[in-house]
């Protein structure tokens, strides 16, 4: 009951699918010729080095009549950009850092992550390093995208959370919008599909929403985890659609505050912060407040390790969850669920 209560103060109900986050380190989407990461943070001309070389990488996505977002390059032909920016068109014009303009087809998108991949016209161009560890909360953040059409506007800020959902998001057109990254740099609209970057220069994130200020939020924004980003659109690149396996659970990293806050003697895992009702956690018998520290043959020593063994499973696997409750080890299998775009 204890940790029930201390939980409920924690918890944010998402529902994990694999590919949502990475595991440790930073990746190239496939490609030749791309753009390194800087080699620090801060210097004293701000971050305007660290712009400077990730800006070729930027683009301005100009779609149907009026329609505006930004979009990052993942291959020299290839960008990627939210679902949403390109709608239902089937062509639309990007716009570059040194101000020339070509067309790009919409090749694939994913409606449930909001991904989509973009066949550019124009060749060889600059990719960027994808960080495939999530980022903490506190870290630097800064987002690189077109709101309003002015084109590849830079806005500071941190990490102000992980493993959000947008509230209300899952009553939208039937799709949840989860595991995303919350962040105070600003986002306004046609920002989306631009990139979050670390104090590296490289892209931790796609830039995805944000509430307004109507709606009494003051600098909240989300975007969506890179790993989550490279898997699908590769995916989207060779499939043309993405199925995400799914497990229906939260999960929260286990710090030593919450182990000693929650009475907890496990050193790695990742904490249940609550179960989806009907989802294939709850059905294989999953409680918040459980420790889980293996999934299928991967030893689980935080939320990356789950969503790894989730990325290398298919909906409709059996595969035995190993979990810890009240101090006693224990074993069940859980059948892998399956969320489709």
């Amino acid at each position: 009951m204890r940790i029930a209560r201390v939980l409920g103060a924690l918890v944010v109900t998402v529902a994990l699918v694999g590919g949502c986050t990475g595991g440790e380190g930073q990746r190239q989407a496939p490609a030749t010729g791309t753009t390194a990461p800087a080699d620090g943070g801060v210097s004293g001309s701000g971050y305007a080095d660290l712009v400077e070389q990730v800006e070729p990488s930027m683009v301005t996505v100009r779609a149907g009549e009026g329609g505006v977002g930004s979009g990052v390059v993942l291959r020299p032909d290839v960008v990627v950009t939210n679902q949403h920016v390109v709608a239902d068109v089937e062509e639309v014009e990007l716009v570059y850092a040194d101000g020339t303009a070509s067309g790009a087809r919409v090749i694939a998108t994913d409606e449930f992550t909001d991904l989509a991949v973009l066949r550019t016209e124009r060749k060889n161009l600059p990719v960027p390093v994808y960080r495939e560890q999530l980022p903490r909360q506190g870290d630097i953040a800064i987002a690189i995208g077109s709101p309003l059409g002015f084109q590849n506007s830079v806005t500071a800020g941190v990490v102000s959370g992980l493993n959000r959902e947008i509230p209300g998001s899952a009553t939208r057109g039937n799709r949840s919008l989860v595991d995303l990254i919350q962040t105070d740099a600003s986002i306004s609209p046609g920002s989306s599909g631009g990139a979050l970057l670390d104090s590296r220069g490289r892209v931790v994130g796609i830039n995805e929403a944000y509430i307004p200020p109507s709606a009494g939020a003051v600098s909240l924004g989300f975007a969506i985890p890179s790993s989550t980003v490279v898997d699908t659109a590769e995916e989207l690149l060779r499939d043309g659609v993405a199925t995400h396996a799914y497990l229906g659970a939260s999960l929260g990293r286990l710090t030593p505050s919450i182990r000693d806050r929650l009475g907890i003697e496990a050193e790695r895992g990742a904490l249940v912060l609550g179960v989806e009702q009907g989802g294939p956690a709850a059905e294989a018998g999953l409680r918040r407040g459980d420790v889980i520290v293996g999934l299928g043959d991967t030893r689980v020593r935080n939320v990356e390790d789950v969503l790894s063994a989730l990325r290398r499973s298919e909906p409709g696997q059996q595969r035995e969850l190993e979990y810890l409750r009240d101090g006693q080890r224990q074993r069940t299998t859980v059948t892998i669920g399956e969320r489709q775009g």
